[in-house]
């Protein structure tokens, strides 16, 4: 009975007529807590996250949809540890309901609630349950149309999750081909093959350069991505230019981490290894100056017919540091100001997880880099906050953050390498060899 009465009362809050948008039904709840009845004013924050999720179990999609989005407000505006203790598991299991029976609107909502989970956990067990149990339904619901905010949103949440869960290298192998099957998929006697929209196409090669940047070259499976800077390469020459840049950042990623070998086209049609190996060394200089000579029109490319300027300025910026960085191995440097301390980045992994981090949690980064610990360990950020309280981590939890099997540690370990390896490759121009145009 209280849990019926719970749920008409959830009606009552979150079931409006209001237009569905996401905007909208967080102005109307914020309007709601403003000058709604004095039931509402006296709820406390983990209350109303209770009547958010209980609205979860309604029948009603528009109902669901205007939870979901009071959900994420609330986990952008605060970090909500105590409520994840005590409804991780409800929380969790209701939005992949909402993934494998839910609206397109419900799936993209709920695939940010997911998302935000796995970053307020952190990693650990919790995690990993994340991982393990959405990796079905988020499968299941890639396979089921090609919506594009619906798509784009199912892998940004795959792609944090297996982030933040993922333990071994495998485990975040296997999502990236979970992805790039959205764009190649395996096809069988009895489906169809639907062509992607160019912001699919862009949504997947995002969250793939996302989690490749976790990844050590020699680990990498030489037979799963064979001819990907192929077809990377051939992205640089569609109309859309989100994609042009997104490929383009792909491209320096795979060339940051390098064993190139393992993403070019395997030479074939000869048993003898020497001359196989010869052939696969001059198909991997070939593909280094096709793709420099591709960089190099992008950067100083004239506005088109129709262009936006500002689109424009983003690609001929985004391709003349991609042009340096292959002519003469410098990466972009940047810095971000959070609450008066500078976030930074030296590497196209760091800049690539940064940006990826920014677009997902939105009006909440600003929040989650403040205060998350994870976030923290990952981009080795100290807000003066930390700095502060930073004598109070306990030994235990140092340990823990040190740990080897750790994701974030993995995180750190390969920055640290990169940067090692950035300082070498600027002694020697590693990344110009090979790219000279004769």
């Amino acid at each position: 009975m209280g849990k019926r009465s719970s749920q008409r009362r959830n009606v009552a809050l979150l079931d409006t007529d209001d237009d569905d948008s996401v905007s909208s039904s967080s102005t109307m709840r914020s309007d709601q807590m403003l000058y709604g009845s004095e039931e509402m004013q006296v709820v406390d924050k983990d209350g109303l996250l209770d009547q958010y999720l209980d609205a979860l179990y309604e029948k009603r999609s528009s109902t669901r949809e205007k939870a979901l989005s009071a959900i994420i407000e609330s986990f952008n505006s605060e970090l909500q540890h105590e409520f994840v203790d005590k409804k991780f598991a409800t929380l969790l299991h209701q939005c992949l309901n909402c993934i494998k029976r839910g609206s397109a609107k419900e799936i993209y909502l709920a695939s940010h609630v997911i998302g935000r989970l796995a970053l307020t956990t952190g990693p650990g067990e919790k995690a990993q349950e994340i991982l393990q149990e959405s990796l079905t339904p988020i499968s299941q619901a890639l396979k089921s149309g090609f919506e594009a905010a619906k798509t784009c949103s199912l892998l940004e949440c795959l792609a944090l999750i297996t982030f933040v869960g993922g333990n071994e290298p495998e485990q975040t192998e296997s999502s990236m081909q979970l992805m790039w099957q959205v764009v190649h998929p395996k096809l069988s006697s009895n489906v169809v093959a639907t062509k992607p929209s160019m912001a699919v196409i862009t949504g997947m090669v995002t969250s793939w350069s996302f989690l490749l940047t976790t990844m050590d070259g020699q680990t990498l499976d030489s037979k799963t991505w064979q001819g990907s800077i192929s077809y990377l390469s051939t992205l640089l020459e569609k109309d859309d230019r989100s994609l042009r840049i997104a490929a383009g950042e792909s491209l320096a990623t795979i060339f940051e981490i390098g064993n190139l070998e393992k993403f070019c086209s395997e030479a074939k049609g000869n048993s003898d290894s020497s001359l196989q190996e010869i052939k696969e060394y001059a198909h991997i200089q070939g593909m280094r100056v096709k793709i420099l000579n591709q960089v190099r029109n992008l950067a100083v490319e004239a506005g088109g017919k129709g262009s936006a300027k500002k689109d424009l300025n983003s690609q001929r910026n985004s391709f003349r540091d991609i042009l340096e960085f292959l002519e003469d191995g410098y990466t972009p440097e940047t810095s971000t100001k959070i609450g008066g301390e500078s976030l930074r980045t030296s590497t196209w992994s760091q800049l690539i997880q940064l940006n990826f981090m920014k677009h997902f949690l939105g009006g909440g980064f600003v929040k989650h880099m403040q205060e998350n610990e994870f976030l923290h360990d990952v981009f080795g950020f100290l807000p003066k906050k930390k700095q502060l309280n930073d004598q109070h981590l306990n030994s235990a939890t140092k340990r823990w953050y040190k740990s080897p099997n750790s994701a974030l540690n993995k995180a750190r370990t390969q920055s640290l390498n990169k940067q090692r390896m950035q300082s070498q490759d600027r002694n020697v121009g590693h990344f110009a060899v090979g790219f000279s145009d004769e």
